[in-house]
């Protein structure tokens, strides 16, 4: 545990210490509050090689940009950082009640969740032990280095369509239908228009790189695979505070407004908990919605006006 503070008494509790949290962290921290940050050591992106796409940090290995964000944190005198998982929040006292995996607990007057999401891929061979090195989801992050090589977009459903439309700019681009959908006329047209090979048999397993070997016999060598898996908000905290979950076209996320605050009054949600956008350069700015927003519900009271769920 990292500390300047003894106390258990904080104005924010931050929950999830990557890149919303930080983010988060950071904008209360400057605005000298009470902060405290439990972090379990997740990211999203641990298994990628590098971070793309974030301004000033592009090609840098995400740890270093996490860690030079947790070090940068703390060297603000009103920082707590501690290595930790939150399992349980309880709105107490006009605020909230953190407890820990190890029971202790925490007391904070606001709650900013960013517990991040947890992928979940199709239950393909190959798949898992590829993941953020040569199988992605996102284009704007990996798909420049692929030097416009071979790319497959393995499908899940419909919304592959999205990514094979995309992907042409990054690569010559096969889609892997594999059963999961078939393309209508107009759909069979957009897909010729952007040049897409449509693959109709179905995938055994990947293997090699990124080669995908079909139940036929064959194998076709490719440089990248995408695949838009499923995703689950990383804790249970905002569901049992009672938090308003939307359903997205990847799985759920915390419904906000603008301003990051959830539909419990006190608690802000930033990340991809909380957002249908990945990304780190979009984690980023949305901490630092959450975290402003959080300070200035302190300073205006904001929270006086509405009604905590009590214990």
């Amino acid at each position: 545990m990292h500390t300047h503070d003894a106390t258990n008494e904080f104005d924010a509790i931050v929950v999830g210490g990557s890149y919303a949290g930080l983010s988060a962290a950071m904008q209360l921290a400057r605005a000298r509050r009470r902060v405290v940050v439990i972090d379990a050591g997740q990211r999203r992106n641990r298994y990628a090689r590098h971070s793309h796409g974030f301004l000033t940090q592009d090609g840098i290995e995400g740890s270093t940009i996490a860690a030079l964000g947790q070090a940068q944190l703390l060297t603000y005198p009103t920082v707590t950082w501690i290595e930790g998982t939150a399992v349980n929040a309880v709105a107490h006292n006009g605020g909230f009640r953190v407890t820990k995996h190890d029971g202790q607990t925490l007391r904070g007057h606001r709650l900013v969740l960013a517990t991040g999401v947890i992928d979940e891929l199709p239950l393909i061979d190959g798949l898992t032990e590829r993941w953020g090195r040569h199988v992605f989801t996102c284009p704007y992050c990996d798909g420049y280095e692929l030097e416009q090589g071979n790319i497959g977009v393995l499908a899940t459903s419909a919304l592959s369509m999205h990514q094979a439309l995309m992907l042409p700019d990054w690569g010559d681009v096969t889609l892997f239908l594999n059963g999961a959908f078939e393309p209508d006329e107009t759909q069979l047209i957009a897909l010729d228009e952007r040049n897409v090979t449509i693959e109709r048999a179905l995938v055994r397993r990947v293997t090699g790189k990124a080669d995908v070997e079909m139940r036929d016999g064959r194998t076709q060598s490719m440089d990248g695979l995408f695949v838009i898996g499923r995703t689950r908000i990383g804790s249970p905290i905002a569901e049992k505070l009672g938090c308003a979950i939307e359903q997205g076209p990847m799985g759920p996320y915390i419904r906000t407004d603008q301003k990051k605050a959830s539909t419990v009054a006190g608690v802000y949600c930033c990340g991809d908990a909380a957002s249908m956008f990945p990304g780190v350069p979009h984690a980023v700015a949305d901490g630092a919605m959450a975290g402003a927003a959080a300070h200035q519900s302190l300073v205006f009271g904001t929270v006086a006006t509405q009604t905590l769920k009590n214990e």
